[in-house]
């Protein structure tokens, strides 16, 4: 039986997947979707703490390249018009619906010292008791770790988030619907595994390589992901985030996506 009606401190992320097109340009129609129905989730009474891809993405396509730079300088630089245009938009989105958020960036430095993760999370303790809505992600314009992929992109992060804030709930929106028992670009007979009440080695097996092309992680990111959260007892979500609506239907436990369980 799942019990993510129960769940108040969510943090969602949000991948370059589904923020972007293929272009890297942003997906307007999704985003405005997105927006809007964690606008409502909020609403209802939940904490929502948002840990969001697409710095990289957006700044690629907003300056015209043909794709997401190989070389480290080039793509913090991207990442630092991406940045810029990413926070202004969902600045104004969800602005419509009288709703404040908050920019928090974090480097690999900060969350290897007690005393910085200290006032991150007096950070968003403080933002989420003012109602706020904090939009997390990692300094890719100074922190290289998620860019040469040695912290694990921000399906790690993610997970790094949620047990630094105390949340109840890690919800991953990619591309993917959920795990399968085999990569469903391949075989079309891969069936969907709806509750992973352990991350066994067999579990580990399943996962695939890297997403998008646009995006840096993969099924096998969103297992680490998974890992660090179930070891901090928290439970996990990976489901599709091209169709928002169907947040709803996970908060009211239907079998969205498949969920993770925490350890303890």
């Amino acid at each position: 039986m799942r019990n993510i009606s129960e769940k108040k401190r969510i943090v969602i992320k949000l991948g370059t997947s589904t923020l972007t097109h293929n272009t890297g340009k942003l997906n307007i129609r999704r985003m405005t979707n997105l927006v809007r129905v964690i606008s409502d989730l909020h609403n209802s009474g939940r904490e929502i703490i948002m840990v969001s891809s697409g710095a990289v993405g957006l700044g690629t396509g907003k300056i015209g390249l043909p794709e997401k730079p190989k070389d480290t300088k080039t793509k913090q630089a991207v990442a630092a018009i991406g940045q810029c245009e990413l926070m202004h938009v969902y600045d104004d989105m969800f602005a419509k619906y009288s709703i404040v958020v908050g920019q928090i960036l974090l480097t690999k430095t900060i969350i290897n010292n007690p005393n910085h993760c200290e006032n991150f999370k007096n950070t968003v303790e403080s933002l989420v008791s003012m109602d706020v809505i904090p939009i997390v992600n990692e300094n890719d314009t100074i922190a290289i770790d998620e860019l040469e992929l040695e912290i694990g992109e921000n399906d790690s992060l993610s997970a790094l988030v949620a047990d630094l804030s105390g949340a109840d709930l890690l919800l991953i929106l990619s591309d993917i619907d959920s795990l399968y028992d085999d990569d469903p670009r391949k075989n079309p007979n891969a069936k969907p595994i709806s509750y992973v009440e352990e991350i066994t080695p067999e579990i580990e097996k399943m996962a695939g390589g890297a997403g998008s092309s646009l995006g840096t992680g993969g099924m096998s990111t969103k297992i680490s992901a998974a890992k660090i959260a179930a070891k901090a007892g928290i439970d996990m979500v990976i489901m599709n985030g091209s169709n928002p609506e169907l947040l709803y239907d996970l908060f009211e436990n239907k079998e969205i996506g498949t969920l993770f369980k925490a350890s303890k």
